[in-house]
């Protein structure tokens, strides 16, 4: 379509090409066509990805629900041909893990606050963030070599406190990242506000930043613990595993990542149903804090 103008001594014919797009339009036609490719290409990675994941917790749910009892919470990890359960790695595990996040929890929320209070420019400042975001990415096999050389070779021998140092340092920079991310979210004025009162910057980032962010930390924190609770690789290098009850966190201890990977590779049927189970128990684990986390702090941020 093209629209005629006229010059100002009415003499001279401007003719000017109309590049509105129109639906008879051929750039119009060929972005739609592209759009469409592009929202089906989508769709269908959407799908792909999900039918996987359906698949994966569909047959751990026909697998291992058959082999949940009440002697898995009441008995321990039994030999071959017998009957058992899985309450010392239970134990274990709620120890190795909740000793971890306890451990890894300051040192990140800390090194967070140093990142987004005190650190906001200086070559420090992007050196850290560089070295916590490979940490972050780093395999934890790599941390649980790391821990048996600096931790496990110097004590000479394994225990529940190497496998929580182990865990600590995958639960610290995960927390480093968020406390860093929603303590810069909080408004200057507020920080401004303080200092006019004559607030000190200490007492500050306490009652006032830590208070505006402390549904995004405690986010933080759940995700860190819903990680750290699958991991596999770094206990069978530091708390490495035993077949008794045991609250010793300075020898070796059960653990249901290890228990699960020696089960499943094992012979033996009733071991390899208690191995389900013990899959069924940490994947429900770690759907209920992911729901926790979204629906009760994720949505009020």
């Amino acid at each position: 379509m093209r629209i005629k103008k006229y010059g100002p001594l009415g003499n001279e014919v401007i003719v000017i090409e109309d590049t509105r797009l129109t639906m008879n339009n051929r750039i119009y036609r060929r972005r739609s066509i592209i759009n469409q490719i592009m929202l089906k290409i989508s769709l269908f990675a959407l799908l792909f990805g999900l039918f996987w994941l359906f698949w994966i917790v569909c047959i751990l749910l026909i697998k291992g629900s058959p082999a949940l009892s009440y002697t898995l919470f009441t008995k321990i990890t039994p030999p071959p041909g017998q009957c058992g359960g899985l309450i010392n790695a239970i134990v274990g595990s709620i120890l190795i893990v909740g000793f971890g996040t306890f451990i890894g929890t300051p040192i990140g929320i800390l090194a967070g606050t140093y990142l987004a209070e005190y650190g906001q420019r200086g070559w420090l400042v992007t050196i850290i963030r560089f070295l916590n975001d490979l940490l972050l990415s780093a395999p934890s096999i790599i941390i649980g070599l790391f821990t048996y050389s600096v931790y496990v070779v110097q004590v000479k021998h394994y225990s529940g406190w190497a496998g929580s140092i182990a865990l600590s340092m995958l639960v610290i920079p995960v927390v480093v990242r968020t406390t860093d991310n929603i303590l810069s979210l909080v408004p200057n004025n507020l920080r401004e506000a303080a200092f006019a009162l004559g607030c000190p910057k200490w007492r500050m980032i306490i009652v006032i930043c830590y208070r505006a962010a402390k549904k995004g930390i405690i986010t933080g924190i759940l995700l860190s613990l819903a990680r750290i609770s699958g991991e596999t690789a770094p206990l069978l290098f530091t708390a490495l595993s035993n077949q008794f009850m045991s609250f010793n966190m300075n020898a070796p201890m059960a653990n249901l990542p290890v228990i699960i990977y020696q089960y499943a590779s094992s012979p033996f049927e009733d071991w390899n149903n208690l191995a389900w189970a013990g899959a069924v128990l940490i994947t429900l684990l770690v759907l209920i804090i992911n729901i926790t986390v979204r629906n009760l702090f994720c949505n009020k941020i």
